[in-house]
């Protein structure tokens, strides 16, 4: 292989490229990836290959690995210490959707049980 070759494979999904030749192939096997992560997603969500009950969890652990070719081929997060702002800005973000999700759910569910009529109203209309 020649040092070109070599330059073109030798560079780490998220780290910087030396050459424009090597930033386009990692967009492209990380393009791949998330294509086949999608097909494999509609196929396992159309199919009865996965047992029904755990559809769900092979979706969620393929939405998760599409989530980490995106965070590593596109917006090129790594753990390099040139990256750690980039870190922090994403755990921050995604404390806070949970959050918001966690606490959306908190209180769906407890309106759901707040709002209902109680037992005691239930009795005096039945008695009338």
């Amino acid at each position: 292989m020649t040092e070109d070759e070599t330059d073109l494979i030798d560079v780490a999904p998220g780290a910087p490229h030396n050459n424009i030749m090597s930033e386009v192939v990692s967009y492209v096997v990380g393009l791949g990836l998330a294509l086949l992560l999608t097909g494999i997603s509609f196929w396992v969500a159309s199919t009865s290959v996965l047992w029904g009950p755990g559809i769900a969890t092979g979706l969620v652990v393929l939405a998760i690995a599409q989530m980490g070719v995106h965070l590593v081929f596109f917006l090129h997060i790594t753990s390099g210490p040139d990256n750690t702002n980039n870190v922090l800005a994403l755990a921050f973000g995604v404390l806070i959707v949970f959050l918001v999700m966690i606490g959306t759910i908190w209180i769906m569910s407890h309106m759901n049980a707040n709002m209902g009529v109680s037992p005691e109203l239930m009795n005096l209309q039945m008695q009338h």
